[in-house]
């Protein structure tokens, strides 16, 4: 089983959530938080503000620890085709933008970041990190922990 430890960005801002839609090489376009994999000996907290402005081009602070969702996905449900079942484990934060400026990823898969009313995410292809996100976020569990969110649709891991 491969694995993963990541960081995600929940932005909120007046009934809007900042998300960014990335390419894959083969063309499919999925919005997702901004964030990502955490690098080794890097703390979290600095992996999600760092994630940040890589993608998206804007400063941020963590506000709070909003939760940790851990998931395994199964081999046939990857988008890399062959692979081994893959255990992703996402540490989310509540983030504030303090500056900066919208903008695509320099050689990267983000093409774009765009803040988003909360209402309008079910209809858009996503990530299912941005539900997981947007739950947390609206929830704040005591726990720090959301129940599964299903996959399919407009969902996808």
């Amino acid at each position: 089983m491969s694995f993963r430890l990541a960081a995600y960005a929940v932005c909120t801002e007046d009934g809007r959530v900042l998300l960014a839609r990335c390419v894959s090489p083969q063309g499919e376009s999925i919005w997702t938080l901004p964030g990502g994999r955490v690098e080794h000996g890097e703390d979290p907290f600095d992996a999600v503000i760092r994630e940040v402005a890589e993608e998206t081009g804007c400063d941020a602070v963590v506000e709070r620890l909003l939760g940790v969702d851990s998931r395994v996905i199964p081999a046939a449900e990857r988008t890399v085709p062959g692979g081994p079942d893959h255990q992703n484990v996402g540490v989310f934060y509540q983030v504030r933008i303090t500056g900066g400026q919208l903008r695509p990823e320099p050689n990267g898969a983000v093409v774009e970041s765009v803040w988003t009313p909360i209402p309008d995410v079910v209809c858009l292809p996503r990530s299912s990190l941005v539900d997981i996100g947007l739950a947390l976020a609206q929830t704040v569990p005591a726990t720090g922990h959301v129940g599964p969110v299903p996959v399919g649709g407009l969902i996808q891991h």
